[in-house]
């Protein structure tokens, strides 16, 4: 999970607490483990760059890519745009 824009910081936490709960903040299992990274100084291309281009499980294979939006005005169409941009670098 890479978190991107206002407070990515909160919404990696969250994410990283989402993920250590069921296991009573103990060890996780390698298949239920979940990566988080934010990025408050790259630009959204450079995020999904690194999505593509880096980002990767020890034992599952990553063949999707989720985009997860949350504002008060859709921009699926921008945020689409530069995911295919920085995917020709």
């Amino acid at each position: 999970m890479m978190a991107w824009g206002r407070k990515c910081s909160e919404w990696d936490d969250s994410v990283d607490h989402a993920n250590l709960r069921p296991f009573d903040y103990g060890d996780i299992p390698e298949d239920a483990f979940v990566m988080t990274t934010w990025h408050d100084h790259d630009s959204l291309k450079e995020v999904f760059w690194y999505s593509e281009n880096t980002a990767f499980h020890p034992s599952l294979e990553l063949d999707q890519t989720y985009i997860i939006h949350i504002a008060p005005h859709a921009q699926s169409t921008l945020l689409l745009q530069e995911f295919h941009d920085a995917q020709k670098e």
